[in-house]
């Protein structure tokens, strides 16, 4: 019988697996890892926890915000006199829960609809995308001061509507009390409705068609393809979309200081956000006052996130 000649060791120990050492971090690499990951969480900790947590303690204190020795503990008397003797805050209260329904009920179904229809390949959807966006290369001040101009009861465009279909006795919609937090809600959709429509877009470029073509073959509709396909496979952009609505709702301050004349306590604009600001940076600085006011809106804002996100997934896990 003939015999198998072995391979070589050498040519053995070549063709032997080798493991593959973990390269280990020079010092040039240790710093640019301390750099790109250490500025951000500086930058993290001094702009958003550190006002956070001062804001919280603040909040049980008595400050004019002029000299650190002045500050006084008063614990939760701050809270108290919000709650009970504060006559601007349940009014702010109940316009940011009107401003988080109008937003999440008009004008986000409104932008999702729009970025379902440009997905179809319209003609000339490039253009209705560009226009539709348009206001959000804006700030939100230069569209309160562009809603301001169309506002204006004296030579504004919609007055000049009003006045050439007929109407008579111009309407100051930022100064009637019944009517300015609609106004302002209206200019707020016109810039929400262009972000909300970009965000689903941007989902809908990476849905599967075929799932669309499967159910365009079971004899499902445009409406049912949507609503029974299309809405809950773009789930992580859902929630996406549901907290920045629930964000910009809670913390809109630009468009309505501008529109609002610069104060929070103008009747029927009143928003927490405001009149954090009047406390804070106001004629008679209170910041104890607006700190307590600050961590109020802050609470809600997370309650209102959280009590979403346990619940989506909890249904994940059943």
């Amino acid at each position: 019988m003939p015999s198998v000649r072995s391979a070589p060791a050498s040519k053995r120990a070549r063709l032997r697996p080798q493991k593959m050492r973990p390269r280990r971090l020079g010092t040039g690499d240790r710093v640019f890892l301390t750099v790109i990951v250490g500025i951000p969480l500086l930058a993290l900790l001094v702009f958003v926890w550190l006002p956070a947590l001062a804001s919280v303690g603040l909040s049980f204190t008595d400050w004019d915000g002029i000299a650190l020795s002045d500050i006084r503990w008063t614990g939760l008397d701050n809270y108290r006199e919000i709650f009970t003797n504060y006559p601007p805050f349940w009014p702010a209260v109940q316009h940011n829960v009107v401003w988080l329904l109008f937003t999440a009920l008009l004008p986000t179904p409104f932008g999702i609809f729009l970025a379902y229809q440009l997905d179809r390949k319209i003609r000339f959807t490039r253009v209705y995308q560009t226009a539709i966006f348009l206001p959000m290369v804006l700030s939100l001040a230069v569209v309160g001061f562009i809603w301001e101009i169309i506002y204006n009861p004296d030579n504004g465009l919609l007055g000049g509507i009003l006045s050439g279909a007929g109407s008579g006795q111009p309407i100051d919609w930022l100064g009637d009390p019944d009517l300015n937090l609609w106004a302002v809600l209206v200019a707020s959709a016109w810039r929400h409705t262009g972000y909300i429509m970009i965000l689903y877009l941007a989902g809908l470029k990476g849905f599967d068609p075929a799932l669309k073509e499967a159910a365009a073959l079971d004899g499902a509709n445009g409406r049912q393809t949507f609503l029974r396909v299309v809405f809950p496979a773009l789930k992580p952009v859902n929630i996406i979309i549901l907290v920045v609505t629930v964000m910009e709702s809670l913390r809109a301050f630009d468009i309505v200081y501008v529109l609002g004349g610069g104060t929070g306590s103008k009747p029927g604009m009143e928003l927490l956000s405001l009149l954090i600001t009047d406390n804070i940076i106001g004629e008679s600085s209170h910041i104890g006052y607006g700190s307590a006011l600050a961590v109020v809106l802050l609470v809600v804002s997370l309650l209102a996130i959280c009590a979403f996100l346990v619940q989506t997934f909890r249904k994940e896990d059943q």
